[in-house]
């Protein structure tokens, strides 16, 4: 292989790390030595990474896909939420092509429609409002009320632990306004929403979406209640039948609209549903039913989808391909897409001098059992990579503040954090000798805030805080940068360091000064 046009450029994407000047239950701040002696050595700042600054409601915490993605496309990205939003405030929701299909078609077929997603206010993979929209709907397209069935899956990861019975409740009762839906069934989405090829969990999703298989309750937040007493949270609430069970499994044929607009965490429960040829386990349900999405979930899959996904060109991997530079995507399963899918703008294809590198994920039921995750594999292959000396741009991703603050357990935070604080010390030093630039940054915050200061019970989900970003390498030493951006502000800032031309549609602008 030919050897690097220059030397490396790499930026490293901390998943999870924000930014909090109080230092209590802030697992960044009193676990990463070396991060802060980075901070004080080399110029750095600190970046919008929520709401509007990134594409989304205002005071709508950030998630690693929408980071990702504005990280890479320099220029702030509308998200599906917003768009989605925007379509029920000037009415074009209940006109949409899609959903009607699904719901006159279930009408005219005098088949059950069923509503299938997390119901949450968490905003990241779904949103209450967009539910109530699709009662409504279904009320104007005059499908009979006890048509309606919902299979409700649980947050407690982007919310509070506890607080799935709330808006179950607000669910109960926006059915009850519009005289259509019922809740037939709750799970914990731990179980619904994997994406680790955990098969084990989707298959008791499966079976309770298809067979009904599960426990049974008169009420979803009796089921909660009884959850919650037994110790068990939102994510993980086990597979649960709600009220009489005949007439509310999914059955062959019949019209499922499923309204998370997030993609990477219903992919595997949509094939499991779907799949003709689908093989991770036995299905014990009947055959599959007619699925419409709310996004596109996977390119192959052949649903129809109520809002297509932005068509995003230029994106700074497509921009550093043309140039002919090659690029490494490196990161753990929990994190691949991020680094891949999400980075690239929603798309699948691998650019010309692309080379993805996918470490293995550790087993096991939550990550505050291994809060060193994978990174001493994702470290090994870096070090790996800049070692041949064939690749002149990395994107890389550290899964563990994120994946382990979700845990809510301060102590096992506070080694997740370590440990990639200890992979820093090694990446910058093996950049450092080749003459190159890291640029370490994050696509939200959450290990910085692990206690709810109201309640002061574990805080699981993201925050509204800024992330950090330091640009590490000699010939930064000294220098400045705007102490205050935006994540789509670096694409623009690593083409500058690559001296490459920044595309028209990027419109952020560079934070080297």
């Amino acid at each position: 292989m030919p050897r690097m046009k220059r030397p490396p450029l790499l930026l490293v994407v901390l998943d999870g790390w924000g930014h909090r000047d109080d230092p209590e239950s802030n697992a960044i701040a009193s676990s990463a030595p070396y991060f802060r002696e980075l901070m004080g050595r080399y110029p750095h700042g600190l970046l919008h990474a929520c709401g509007a600054e990134v594409g989304l409601p205002e005071g709508i915490m950030g998630n690693s896909e929408v980071g990702h993605m504005n990280l890479g496309a320099g220029r702030v990205i509308n998200q599906d939420i917003t768009r989605i939003d925007a379509a029920i405030a000037n009415g074009e929701f209940l006109e949409n092509r899609a959903l009607l299909d699904a719901m006159e078609g279930a009408r005219r077929d005098d088949q059950n429609l069923h509503l299938m997603g997390l119901v949450s206010d968490g905003a990241v993979h779904a949103s209450d409002k967009h539910i109530v929209a699709l009662l409504q709907m279904a009320k104007k397209v005059g499908l009979p009320g006890g048509r309606v069935l919902i299979h409700a899956l649980t947050d407690g990861r982007d919310t509070p632990p506890r607080s799935a019975v709330k808006h179950l409740a607000r669910l109960e009762q926006a059915c009850a306004t519009e005289g259509v839906g019922r809740i037939v069934s709750v799970i914990g989405r731990y179980w619904a929403m994997d994406r680790d090829n955990r098969w084990e969990r989707v298959q008791k999703a499966h079976d309770l979406f298809t067979v009904g298989v599960g426990e049974r309750r008169d009420s979803a937040i009796v089921a909660l209640e009884e959850s919650y007493a037994a110790g068990v949270t939102d994510e993980f609430v086990e597979p649960t039948v709600i009220g009489p069970q005949e007439g509310t499994r999914i059955e062959e044929g019949e019209r499922l609209i499923m309204f998370n607009y997030r993609a990477d965490r219903v992919r595997q429960v949509s094939e499991a549903l779907s799949n003709e040829d689908f093989q991770a386990f036995e299905r014990r349900g009947g055959g599959q039913p007619a699925i419409t999405t709310f996004t596109q979930y996977r390119s192959d899959f052949p649903f129809p989808i109520a809002f297509a996904s932005n068509d995003l060109s230029d994106m700074f991997p497509d921009v550093i391909s043309r140039a002919g530079l090659r690029q490494a995507r490196i990161a753990e399963t929990e994190k691949y897409a991020h680094v891949t899918f999400f980075f690239s703008g929603g798309k699948e294809d691998v650019l010309p001098g692309e080379n993805r590198i996918l470490l293995p994920s550790p087993k096991v039921a939550t990550y505050d059992l291994a809060p060193e995750m994978s990174s001493r594999a994702v470290t090994d292959a870096i070090l790996a990579e800049l070692a041949r000396a064939e690749t002149e741009v990395y994107i890389i991703n550290y899964a563990n503040a994120d994946m382990v603050g979700h845990t809510g357990d301060y102590d096992a935070a506070c080694k997740a954090v370590a440990a990639v604080d200890g992979c820093l010390r090694e990446i910058t030093a093996a950049v450092n000798a080749q003459g190159g630039l890291t640029v370490i940054t994050a696509d939200h915050g959450n290990s910085e805030q692990l206690v709810d200061p109201e309640s002061g019970e574990p805080h699981t989900a993201h925050t509204l805080n800024p992330v950090p970003i330091v640009f590490c390498g000699a010939e930064f030493e000294g220098q400045s940068i705007r102490p205050h951006g935006v994540l789509a502000d670096v694409a623009p800032s690593l083409l500058q360091v690559l001296e490459l031309d920044q595309p028209e549609a990027m419109t952020a602008r560079s934070l080297i000064q």
